[in-house]
């Protein structure tokens, strides 16, 4: 998308007549507004061809609002995969409604948009600040999850049959996609329900929002894994680490557990594409240098080199060959034949780390999103995101958060600090 084209605008379903319950807090408006870019040389070629810089509304909570929290209902859903922060980010919208807007009612939809759709006959989950004070300390989400998609016009049927006003969406790419569709099947109708997403990506492939709930967990997790890998690795004559991290379409995970650790000797991103040959030749100077070696992959990683068919999931995601096994193998087979014997350790710890309860920061951002989530909501914007950049809270259109995949850029600083800590080629051919 070209840059002169975005367009942050928020849709919202009215204006603001009722004033706001909350008190004591600062509250911000809707003329306050986050700078897309920071390179004052931008900013400059912007304002000096008469231009205003692309900007992100600022989030944070209003002092008029939309709903009048005594006569509607919220409700809360999560879909995709499992993701550190999920339980976290329901435990603060829940609080928030309650104790912040005296929300009288917030019904929890089981098992992702299966429990908009009335063919499944998931009751919803009354949730309560009683019920969700201690959900933190779990991995998952205790409303529970699924991919695939539902029939919009079911969803919001039973949306509007419990007066719903506020739709709490958390998911990634496509669970964005469906929030997005029943926004639009909201506004066709002429309905007053507003649909607020957040990101939940443990892979930070979300556009124009900084920084997904669950990333730090991720990384800081990840660490354990490649310490175990160098260990197992330094451990034993030719000894290889082959470690596979999440990461479909951007390395992101892969990138920053590499530089947190300072012990992986080559990282694979979906970014930069590799072959094998390449890859074989710096492993072996690697191995005849050192007597070891440490590999970071992906699960993105080098998918051009596997064989497979083109599979989609519930999700329409297509399904990925398995870059670690395909590795391990193949590594293993190359050595074989060129007689150096290896010791080569696999470690895949991905759903553990998927799994896991947030650690302390990715906790305290949940929060923060949680509640600047209800902010929005309550103001009645929808169709919109709620992320952060700079380091500020921002209301994004879902429209442009799902435009395209956020990824590593390979002549960018990240990439050019793995490099410089792996020492590995900047061409694996």
């Amino acid at each position: 998308m070209n840059e002169i084209d975005l367009n942050f605008a928020v849709s919202r379903l009215g204006e603001c007549r009722i004033t706001s319950p909350i008190s004591g807090v600062s509250s911000v408006n809707d003329e306050e507004h986050v700078l897309y870019h920071t390179d004052l040389k931008v900013i400059k070629g912007y304002l000096e061809t008469g231009r205003e810089p692309p900007c992100l509304e600022k989030a944070g909570p209003r002092e008029q609002i939309y709903f009048d929290p005594a006569n509607f209902k919220c409700g809360i859903v999560t879909c995709g995969g499992l993701c550190p922060g999920l339980n976290d980010v329901i435990r603060s919208i829940v609080l928030t409604l309650f104790k912040g807007y005296r929300v009288r009612q917030v019904l929890g939809f089981r098992y992702g948009y299966e429990g908009l759709s009335p063919k499944y006959n998931h009751t919803p989950l009354e949730l309560t600040p009683e019920s969700v004070g201690a959900i933190l300390e779990r991995g998952g989400t205790i409303l529970g999850s699924s991919r695939g998609n539902q029939d919009i016009g079911e969803m919001v049927d039973t949306l509007n049959h419990l007066n719903i006003g506020i739709l709490f969406a958390i998911g990634g790419d496509g669970t964005l996609r469906g929030a997005q569709a029943i926004a639009r099947e909201v506004a066709r109708r002429d309905l007053k329900i507003s649909v607020i997403g957040i990101p939940k990506t443990i892979d930070n492939d979300i556009s124009f929002i900084q920084q997904t709930f669950g990333f730090d967990t991720a990384g800081s997790e990840a660490r354990r894994a490649i310490h175990a890998a160098h260990n197992e690795a330094q451990g034993a004559r030719n000894g290889i680490g082959l470690v596979k991290l999440m990461g479909r379409d951007s390395g992101f995970i892969a990138a920053y557990a590499v530089l947190a650790n300072s012990q992986v000797n080559f990282c694979l991103v979906p970014e930069v594409p590799f072959k094998l040959e390449g890859l074989f030749k710096a492993l072996e100077e690697r191995l005849a240098r050192h007597g070891h070696a440490v590999i970071v992959a992906a699960e993105g990683a080098g998918q051009d080199l596997l064989v497979q068919l083109a599979e989609r999931d519930a999700s329409g995601n297509i399904r990925y060959g398995d870059i670690g096994i395909f590795l391990r193998d193949r590594i293993k087979a190359h050595f074989s034949q060129t007689g150096r014997q290896v010791e080569l350790k696999y470690i895949d710890p991905s759903y553990t780390i998927r799994s896991l309860p947030a650690n302390a920061w990715d906790s305290a951002f949940c929060l923060i999103l949680g509640q600047n989530a209800v902010h929005a909501g309550m103001a009645g914007k929808t169709d919109m995101v709620v992320g952060n950049w700079n380091h500020q809270g921002t209301h994004v259109p879902i429209s442009l958060a799902v435009s395209k995949r956020k990824k590593l850029n390979p002549e960018g600083w990240l990439w050019n600090s793995v490099l410089a800590i792996t020492g590995q080629p900047r061409h694996l051919v």
